[in-house]
This record gives C-alpha cells, structure tokens and sequence, in this order.
C-alpha cells in the first residue's frame, strides 16, 4: 500500500507568535502539548472491559499511536488510571489506595458500564460507579465498550491534559473535591 504524499495535511501550529526563526507560546500550552502525547496508562481491568482494552492495545486498534505505547502497571509511574469492569466494595479501597499512590497530574477514565455506574450489578456487594471513591475525568459508555470508544475516550483525557492550566491541581476548587472524596 502505497501513501499519496498530497494526501498528507500538516497540522497547524498552536496559538502563538511566529516569525522568522521562532516560535512563542505559553509554558502551560507547551507543557500540555508534551503531556498529552505521552500519556502513561495504568490498566485496572477486573472484567470483560479488560478484554475490550486487550484489542485496543492489538495493532488494529493500537493505542500506542497515541503515545500511551507505555503500559504501566506502578501507580507511581501512571498518569491515567483506566478503570475497566465491575468493582466490588470490598475492591473500593483498593482503588483509592492505587489512586492516592499515583503522582500528581493524574487523571482517571471510568470504562464500560459497570466501572461508571454499577453496571446490570444492581447489588448490596458492587459499587454503583466508582465516582463514588475517586473523582473520574472521562466515562466510556458501553457494556463492554467497544475499542473505538475507548480510544475516544482516551482522546478526551488527551483533551483535558492539553488545555489543562498548571497550576489547576493546586487550585482550592481541586483541594476541596479531592476533600470530597477523603483524600489529601
């Protein structure tokens, strides 16, 4: 398979100043362009979500090609925590724990129905959405989604990382809901 070259766009530059020789733009844009394309994925996968993020990370869907090559399974060394299937109460603190260890940007993507609100587990013994113990940025819709939808929903985490201030995490609004949620 052969690539027509015309078919090729170039992106344009992000807001700035250009001319001959330069560019200037702000330390936040730069940061967040850098950020987002080098996204470090902790998969917390307990069902068949898990299994729909194996085939986004086979070549057909391949989740690298938007910098996220890197799996990483040390919360001290992940920047977005994927929750993926059912997560009994009794698994809740465990997730907080994984939560808390993780450094800070962080940010957290609730996959799949059951990861968001409980899912057809209607029960005493699941967690109804695991906003209910962490703070979640992006929610994939399905049971069990399928890999294009978690690729956009990884492209939404991108998103928010790219136009996120830097000085956002150390925010009052940011202290006060990680308040909400028992966490310091």
């Amino acid at each position: 398979m052969f690539i027509n070259m015309s078919e090729i766009n170039i992106v344009d530059a992000p807001p700035g100043i250009e001319g001959s020789g330069f560019f200037a733009t702000s330390l936040d844009k730069v940061i967040g362009l850098a950020r987002s394309n080098s996204l470090w994925p902790l998969p917390f996968a307990t069902s068949c979500c898990g299994i729909e993020f194996m085939a986004t990370m086979g070549s057909h869907y391949d989740l690298g090609r938007f910098g996220a090559e890197r799996l990483s399974f040390s919360p001290r060394q992940a920047d977005v925590l994927m929750v993926m299937g059912t997560i009994a109460k009794k698994m809740a603190p465990v997730l907080k724990q994984v939560y808390i260890q993780m450094a800070e940007p962080r940010w957290v993507m609730a996959v799949g129905a059951c990861a968001s609100s409980g899912g057809i587990f209607d029960t005493y013994s699941v967690l109804q959405g695991i906003d209910e113990v962490i703070p979640v940025d992006v929610y994939v819709p399905g049971c069990p989604p399928r890999p294009e939808a978690i690729l956009d929903g990884f492209q939404r985490i991108q998103d928010l990382v790219k136009n996120e201030s830097g000085r956002r995490r150390n925010s009052d609004y940011y202290k006060e809901l990680l308040g909400q949620y028992g966490i310091k």
